[in-house]
């Protein structure tokens, strides 16, 4: 991914924003991501859904989805105050490029 080290953060929020919206799993966040112009291979995701649940923001369950078994994420109460954070952040920086 072109400028990758710049848009992670972004993509981290995109994760998070998902996350506090309902649960996702890694196949479903990558296609997600791909809708927006982010291409991710699940060598990219997946450590970074590892790193942002060592980190408290998400928690994640193993269950089977059919015949496949698929982790799913959900945010914690700290990926929510995190998301809240970075919203205020989000927005300050938007009115600053916009004007």
């Amino acid at each position: 991914m072109e400028h990758q080290d710049l848009l992670s953060g972004l993509i981290r929020l995109h994760v998070l924003h998902h996350a506090v919206e309902g649960e996702l799993y890694g196949q479903w966040m990558i296609d997600e991501l791909a809708h927006h112009g982010y291409r991710l291979s699940a060598g990219t995701l997946y450590p970074m859904l590892k790193a942002m649940e060592k980190k408290g923001y998400l928690v994640s369950e193993n269950r089977r989805d059919g015949r496949t078994a698929r982790k799913f994420y959900r945010a914690t109460p700290l990926g929510r105050e995190a998301l809240e954070i970075a919203r205020l952040k989000v927005k300050e920086l938007f009115g600053e490029m916009i004007s």
